[in-house]
């Protein structure tokens, strides 16, 4: 079972920290809490005249690094890979690249130990990506091939209007993917070595 996971809002937690920021340069009146976010991307709930701003702040140096981890996830990654599942991030860098994929990488390392930087993808197309299952906050991956992965949406304010398997949060993990592979498909109980885990 090879499981790809995104990173920012999936793993670590990329809008509340820009809101925090906002908020403190003085935005608060003009800007959307995340819970009250409810369309995707980001940029659409600031107006146009924060929007540099705005991107001043997630290509800064730091930002990538220092964001918390959502609540639950180390653990959750850290229990699947133990269970035998092959876990791989793939994750969406930013255009602006200079901090940003350094940075993801530090923040990997940091959390979950070097060796699993060496689980890492980073791309700006998730559909050239073979993998059973990804679990990403996008509500509309697209790209330039039809998957091979199952989209399991990670539960944001702004994607609850899509259908389709979700999860809640990473204590359900066990209960959003196992039955999905119980079908004839390698069991998450399984013994099978991970190469290169680090755990």
């Amino acid at each position: 079972m090879l499981l790809l996971i995104d990173q920012d809002n999936v793993l670590a937690d990329f809008t509340r920290v820009i809101y925090t920021e906002m908020c403190a340069r003085g935005h608060r009146e003009r800007v959307l809490a995340p819970a009250k976010q409810t369309t995707y991307p980001l940029e659409d709930h600031y107006p146009a005249d924060l929007l540099g701003e705005l991107r001043a702040i997630y290509t800064a140096e730091g930002f990538f690094r220092s964001l918390p981890p959502i609540d639950g996830a180390i653990q959750a990654v850290k229990e699947m890979v133990a269970h035998g599942i092959d876990v791989r991030i793939c994750t969406h860098p930013l255009q602006a690249y200079r901090n940003c994929v350094g940075e993801k990488y530090e923040w990997v390392e940091r959390h979950l130990g070097a060796a699993f930087t060496t689980r890492m993808i980073l791309t700006r197309d998730k559909t050239v990506i073979a993998g059973d299952m990804l679990i990403d906050d996008n509500p509309n991956i697209t790209g330039s091939r039809d998957p091979s992965w199952l989209h399991v949406v990670f539960d944001q304010p702004y994607n609850r209007a899509v259908a389709g398997p979700r999860l809640k949060g990473w204590a359900d993990w066990r209960a959003v993917i196992e039955p999905m592979y119980a079908g004839g498909r390698r069991g998450i109980g399984s013994t099978r070595e991970v190469v290169g885990a680090g755990f």
